[in-house]
């Protein structure tokens, strides 16, 4: 493909994910990977070319643009060089309008930035929210050890003793280690809210959101292969993704319980004031992870924020009952807005004031309401929110 013809089909794809965020649709990963499944005639180098300056363009479009071509408008605004592909030659975009009015920039839509504000998130730490993200590594402590662990590539120590950075887009599910379940793919903010767990050999843990596994896997390490781990979720098709996971990283002890909206008890009920401790990475906004999911912040509204709001508040409502006397509740949101954090947490206390806030000992972070924030300017992470609280 000449260049201006990837401008092209860049701006075909915003098009689509443009679409997308407005109507619910596939996020622009899927949306990207079908539209090139489409078409096996580019190459890779096309393939990459075309993505960066999709994602450029997100990354560069505060609020939902109104087209595709707008937002890579947004782009040529700040790249002259870009700019000059608008020739309107064959299979390039045509040559930009004198009345063409680009999309508007910034973090987010001007309302999702002010609660950012209000929660401590603006300036240089809004902006990082969209810088790309490194790549890291969980070493499985199951199967391996990070001072013996030999990659095709030297790799950065992190804080934490199984963590591992790596240039973004690393193609690590090619290594053997990989494949042999050595390590895994997880943001060290996410090894760092599964460490608040303190997990330990022979307890009684249960993830109680835990999609596809990631966290699970991470908790079975930190016990060892020994105890009771439940893993449970709504969402059949993400749990499903466990097993052969759990299989590849030698994680024998994990147990899938696939539960139903609204009957969580029920299916659980064998678990019910008997556990050491909840894991409650409750579904959020994501703000905390549009480094790698820019176009997120164009599918937030407040009814969806107030709707997982409440959503919050009832899962940590069923933790509470799975938790015996003196057990503990982890809570994680991968958001940045108080209204998923810090104010659930106090909600949580107004209804229970005999629970208490423990602060585990955590390599990164700072305090912020009853819990702990990491950020990517810093941290070096994704963004989240990270409350421990103990049973009486």
């Amino acid at each position: 493909m000449r260049p201006a013809a990837r401008v092209q089909a860049a701006i075909e794809l915003l098009d689509t994910i443009v679409d997308a965020a407005r109507n619910n649709g596939a996020p622009a990963d899927r949306i990207v990977a079908e539209y090139f499944r489409n078409r096996r005639y580019a190459g890779s180098k096309d393939r990459r070319a075309v993505r960066e300056l999709v994602y450029r363009a997100i990354r560069a479009c505060g609020p939902v643009p109104r087209t595709g071509r707008a937002a890579m408008l947004r782009v040529a605004e700040m790249d002259a060089g870009l700019a000059e592909l608008f020739d309107g030659s064959p299979h390039g975009p045509p040559a930009i309008g004198k009345r063409e009015v680009p999309a508007d920039g910034g973090v987010a839509p001007d309302w999702l930035l002010e609660w950012l504000e209000l929660s401590g998130i603006a300036g240089e730490e809004a902006a990082a929210l969209l810088e790309r993200a490194p790549l890291d590594l969980r070493v499985n402590t199951l199967k391996a050890e990070r001072a013996n662990l030999d990659l095709p590539i030297a790799a950065e120590r992190l804080p934490l003793p199984a963590a591992l950075r790596l240039p973004a887009g690393t193609s690590v599910e090619q290594w053997d280690a990989y494949r042999d379940g050595l390590v895994e793919i997880q943001d060290h903010g996410s090894q760092i809210a599964c460490s608040a767990m303190q997990a330990k050999p022979g307890e009684h843990i249960l993830d109680l959101c835990a999609g596809a596994g990631g966290k699970t896997l991470a908790l079975a390490a930190a016990m060892q292969n020994r105890g009771t781990l439940i893993a449970s979720d709504t969402d059949r098709g993400r749990l499903s993704r466990l097993a052969p996971r759990a299989a590849r990283a030698d994680a024998g002890m994990v147990e899938a319980v696939l539960l139903n909206p609204g009957e969580e008890r029920e299916a659980l009920a064998a678990h019910l004031g008997r556990v050491d401790g909840v894991l409650v990475d409750a579904p959020c906004s994501g703000t905390g992870t549009w480094r790698r999911n820019p176009e997120a912040r164009w599918r937030t509204d407040r009814d969806q924020l107030l709707a997982f709001a409440d959503v919050q508040d009832r899962l940590l409502e069923i933790a509470a009952d799975l938790v015996r006397p003196g057990g503990r509740i982890t809570y994680i949101t991968c958001s940045l807005l108080d209204i998923e954090g810090a104010d659930r947490i106090a909600a949580f206390q107004g209804r229970h004031p005999d629970w208490t806030i423990i602060r585990p000992d955590l390599p990164l972070g700072r305090e912020h309401g009853g819990g702990t924030r990491l950020t990517p300017l810093h941290d070096g992470t994704d963004g989240f929110f990270i409350a421990c609280l103990c049973s009486p």
